[in-house]
């Protein structure tokens, strides 16, 4: 069954497309991961343009944000504080990467950065999570892990506009906090992500919150810079298929059920490696179509998008 995306300006399969949510949402709740970064590079490989990928991708990271936030609130594992200042920052790079959004696609450059930005991310974080694993599994398996000098960011602790965060028991500085949550906006506006896999190392390693209120803070902080995020793609670049994006999130609210019961079949390090091995295959991928000759050498279209 074939259904006309208008956004897009092409027909697609609803099953493909009910299916590849399906695929997401169960690696979603097998990981513990929104999954944006693995459906915008999917998208693009069936052949919807990357802006559209990235810009409907934020309906189906909200949709998952909010059920996750909801979790948490009723466990009471979110600072709320934090995620205010997380907030400001993360409004103000999505913002200012919505307006580099549309710069680079006035200039027809937008397709090649965001497969650019894909390529670079999923092959550092892919290529560090396998390390990471494979330690991991030595040392479940009787090695030796050496031994990890902790760090107390001195330099952190020295920063002004120092403020108390009393359900994380922190007194830091609100510049860092802010400076992530910039950093997650603006790739949210790019990359059509969360931004979920960057905020929460940041949280643990670099602003030393406590394990059990960073996923809840996290998901509180993606909610609304995604939301905002996906309102201006729609105003500004008119990049959002809500008929795509609808179908996406039916396939990944089922597909995530039944990923979270796979996920307590395996070890934590298995799943860390499988996931790793997915990003660097789809790094791969990109980086290959960027490198070869592409099928259709001349194409025309609207490089700025019409009223």
């Amino acid at each position: 069954m074939q259904i006309y995306l208008p956004i897009a300006e092409m027909p697609v399969s609803v099953l493909t497309i009910l299916a590849m949510g399906v695929a997401i949402g169960f690696l979603s709740g097998m990981f513990g991961v929104g999954g944006g970064f693995l459906m915008t590079p999917l998208l693009i490989f069936l052949g919807i343009p990357p802006a559209v990928a990235v810009g409907t991708q934020t309906t189906q990271v909200v949709a998952s944000s909010v059920t996750g936030a909801l979790a948490h609130f009723t466990r009471k594992s979110i600072d709320f504080k934090m995620g205010a200042v997380l907030l400001a920052g993360g409004v103000a790079g999505s913002i200012s990467g919505i307006f580099l959004f549309k710069a680079l696609s006035r200039m027809g450059q937008i397709d090649l950065v965001i497969s650019l930005v894909y390529v670079v991310f999923l092959s550092v974080i892919g290529a560090m999570m396998m390390v990471e694993s494979v330690r991991a599994i030595r040392a479940a398996r009787g090695g030796a892990l050496p031994a990890r000098r902790g760090g107390h960011h001195n330099w952190i602790h020295g920063l002004p506009f120092k403020m108390r965060f009393r359900r994380s028991k922190l007194y830091i500085s609100v510049i860092p906090p802010i400076l992530v949550g910039y950093f997650v906006g603006t790739l949210s506006a790019i990359m059509g992500v969360g931004g979920g896999f960057i905020m929460i190392p940041a949280m643990i390693y670099l602003l030393r919150m406590p394990t059990n209120v960073v996923i809840g803070t996290s998901f509180f902080q993606i909610v609304f810079v995604t939301a905002l995020t996906g309102v201006m793609h729609a105003y500004t670049n008119f990049a959002v298929d809500i008929v795509l994006g609808f179908l996406l999130v039916i396939g990944g609210v089922v597909g995530a059920q039944y990923g979270v019961r796979a996920a307590e079949r395996l070890p934590a390090e298995q799943l860390r490696a499988l996931l790793a091995a997915i990003l660097l295959l789809i790094s791969l991928r990109l980086g290959y179509e960027l490198v070869t000759t592409p099928a259709d050498l001349y194409s025309v279209v609207d490089v700025v998008p019409h009223r």
